[in-house]
């Protein structure tokens, strides 16, 4: 048998159409498929695998302890000590027969305890009217009696993935009840268990204090949540809500409270600064002495659970019900229960309610009846970015000098909605900031985002990306009304059929973070990159060398025989070798005069005589201690092409014209005579030198590069400068020229390949 060899495919540009089973393309990403375990992954170690886990427990006959999320205050609150003593009790210490699911899960298995999180709740009461999203979510191959071992596990969506979060069944109790979440179903614990799994994924109880209903329906479902302030609702918006419950959508409502009033009960039985469920949307059939037709219902659920319900029409055994039929009423599954679910007409909804949410189904989670039928499911790309200091994060259209070095997306709308006479296309854009509400302990907020969409009337005539003069020239065609700090911003948008450009940014510029961007449609919507493509070119007109003249000849020759003298008569340098012809060039063989020593080596590497002291600051280091180890060794390997991890003297003069090239383009963009890169000057200057990179790179370069100020010192534009046209070169060599865009490498290949970059 032949041996079977990992292959890595380098890409840029698309996929290969012959990739090999195990690899799946998303949105021009490469990601691998069939990964097991938590995917919550500590600063070290390896991520919780719930079966390895509990067959481990059952094997030991132990309980399973977790050591991520222990049972003390700081997994209740982050803010403060527990404000009395809890206890935190297994099941069976708080009853004797406990359940994990008694008779199927439903809405009613919600009750609310003390923490403040009605939002999560009422996503979760939601959850329980949909199987196929329900089991996703809570895996069903879990209990207390088969396999017991103190260990439960839920799926969450997070930010583009599904991750598998992993708990013991330890849960705070005082006087041995449940303090939190729990079920109307005393020996019934999977919702008490699910709020602890979801503490645990935003790091404690507290953090899950306060929020909005879409953002656990989003981490329930991988969906796009819309929000409605029902007194500016479009006047379609029934036949909107209607649409979306047919897609099975999930949806909630709020009542805005009054200002330091919390969960302030109405005298309608309604609650303000609660969140409610809504469970289900009908025209019903209704029948008066006198006419016969439809109202629009809907019915809502209070995650309270109990008698404090909608008192008006429509509410429970309202007078209203008696000009329903029987057979509708049975087909409404009615009931009159005190369970804090009720119902209302939509003209009362619109009135009462302040706000609406809907979250609109990812197609992936649909079941396999409506993922067939394009009537009834969304198209859905989905891209993830981030805003980098001083490259991507060019804060709103307000600064204009840095609003195009934000991450830019291209969407292609070809099809009109159907039976639309405006002969436009339904687009949802929703974009998301990431890991917010867990870094909350630390004193992170959601920064202000929005984002805006440009009309692309020739889009192969513009630059990629585009450019400051595009966006000085051309209005936005639509907008997201206000930039908030709420996890996420989404729009609904009618837009004519063409190209458009999507800038996603925060407010204001150099705000750091990471966020998902999402567009829905109707109909198939074509999202990529809008960035430049990655490759090497020729380097600027501007930084070329011109001709030497004599003096320059005469210290290019006092440096060769410096080089002769060092490499000895193997006539090669490793790298400390290097070093110290480079420190040499640098220093020793510099041509003085009496004004400046920096003035002079200036000449010296630029080639002129000029007294321009710029560079100064940025040559300081350098000056004083020569270049270092790992710019060396990196250069040894950039221009070692026998692997021998020796320079020849061809191979170091080819070096020298590199780094006095590098030199001269850091002189060129340090606009400010500071030694440093400012803020978003990076991507110029390395285009400059011959590398065109897009947003996703140049974040890269800016953390490993950047200080933290964002600003990139002249000897760390070296070492990226070195590393970028080693790895490029190695890239076009393996592809087979600089217009391939796919390079093959297997492991030790790749291995090699890094090793030597």
């Amino acid at each position: 048998m032949h041996e079977l060899q990992p292959v890595f495919y380098i890409v840029i540009g698309n996929l290969p159409a012959d990739i090999p089973f195990g690899f799946a393309e998303a949105n021009g990403r490469t990601q691998c498929l069939g990964e097991k375990g938590s995917g919550l992954r500590q600063r070290a170690g390896e991520a919780q695998d719930f079966y390895k886990l509990r067959d481990q427990c059952v094997q030991n006959g132990d309980l399973f302890e977790d050591p991520e999320f222990p049972c003390v205050g700081s997994s209740l609150y982050y803010t403060q000590e527990p404000p009395r003593s809890f206890q935190w009790l297994r099941p069976s210490q708080i009853i004797s027969n406990p359940e994990f699911i008694v008779e199927g899960a439903s809405r009613f298995d919600i009750m609310q305890g003390e923490l403040g999180d009605c939002w999560l709740l009422a996503a979760v009461a939601n959850l329980t009217l949909n199987e196929r999203l329900f089991s996703q979510v809570v895996p069903s191959d879990q209990s207390f009696q088969d396999k017991y071992a103190g260990i439960f596990h839920f799926r969450f969506w997070q930010y583009g993935r599904w991750v598998d979060v992993v708990i013991d069944d330890r849960l705070p109790t005082c006087g041995g009840k449940l303090v939190f979440l729990h079920s109307s179903q005393p020996n019934e614990f999977w919702s008490a268990l699910l709020e602890k799994a979801f503490a645990k994924l935003h790091g404690s109880y507290e953090a899950l204090k306060g929020g909005g209903t879409s953002e656990a329906m989003e981490d329930f479902t991988g969906g796009v949540t819309e929000m409605f302030e029902l007194k500016e609702a479009p006047e379609n918006l029934w036949q909107i809500m209607l649409k979306c419950y047919e897609r099975q959508s999930l949806m909630a409502a709020a009542i805005e409270a009054n200002p330091g009033v919390f969960e302030q009960e109405t005298p309608e039985g309604l609650v303000k600064g609660h969140a409610y469920s809504i469970t289900k949307i009908k025209y019903v059939d209704i029948a008066t002495p006198t006419k016969k037709g439809k109202i629009p219902l809907i019915r809502l659920r209070n995650p309270w659970g109990n008698e404090t319900e909608w008192k008006g029409a429509w509410g429970d055994q309202s007078a209203e019900w008696n000009f329903i039929p029987e057979e509708e009423k049975q087909r409404l599954g009615l009931t009159f229960d005190k369970d804090g679910e009720f119902w209302m007409s939509y003209q009362d909804f619109s009135k009462r309610f302040d706000r609406l949410e809907m979250c609109l189904i990812n197609p992936d989670t649909l079941p396999e009846e409506l993922r067939g039928d394009k009537h009834k499911r969304w198209e859905m790309s989905v891209f993830e970015g981030e805003w980098v200091r001083g490259v991507t994060a060019g804060g709103c259209r307000n600064y204009l000098e840095t609003f195009h070095y934000n991450p830019q997306y291209r969407i292609t709308l070809e099809e009109v909605d159907d039976e639309d006479d405006d002969r436009k296309c339904t687009v949802i854009i929703a974009l998301m900031q990431k890991n917010r509400r867990a870094m909350k302990k630390i004193g992170a907020e959601c920064l202000s985002i929005g984002f805006a969409v440009y009309l692309l009337e020739n889009p192969d005539l513009l630059p990629k990306p585009l450019n400051s003069e595009f966006f000085r020239t051309n209005a936005s065609t639509a907008r997201c009304p206000t930039f908030v700090n709420l996890r996420e911003v989404t729009c609904r948008f009618k837009l004519p059929p063409g190209s458009y450009c999507i800038v996603p940014s925060t407010f204001e510029p150099n705000q750091q973070g990471e966020f998902l961007l999402r567009v829905f449609s109707e109909h198939k919507n074509n999202l990529e990159e809008h960035d430049d493509v990655v490759q090497l070119t020729e380097v600027d007109d501007r930084v070329k060398e011109e001709k030497p003249d004599a003096e320059q000849e005469k210290r290019d020759e006092r440096l060769k025989e410096f080089f002769k003298k060092i490499a000895g008569e193997d006539m090669e340098l490793d790298w400390m070798e290097l070093k110290e012809v480079l420190d040499f060039a640098m220093k020793n063989d510099v041509p003085r005069n009496n004004d400046n020593i920096v003035t002079t080596l200036l000449s010296f590497l630029c080639g002129t005589f000029c007294k321009d002291t710029s560079l100064a600051s940025a040559f300081d280091a350098t000056l004083q201690y020569g270049f270092s180890k790992d710019i060396c060794r990196s250069m040894i390997a950039m221009m070692d092409v026998d692997r021998s991890g020796k320079l020849g003297l061809e191979e170091f003069k080819k070096l020298w014209c590199d780094v006095k090239s590098w030199q001269r383009v850091f002189k060129l963009h340090d606009k400010q005579n500071t030694g440093y890169l400012s803020p978003f000057e990076l991507r110029e200057a390395l285009a400059s030198s011959g590398y065109h990179l897009n947003a996703h790179i140049l974040n890269i370069l800016s953390h490993r590069y950047a200080g933290k100020d964002g600003r990139i010192a002249f000897d760390d534009f070296m070492m990226c400068a070195v590393r970028l046209k080693s790895m490029m070169e190695i890239f076009q060599e393996r592809a087979g020229g600089p217009d391939k865009g796919i390079a093959t490498f297997k492991l030790d290949e790749w291995i090699e390949t890094t090793l030597y970059s």
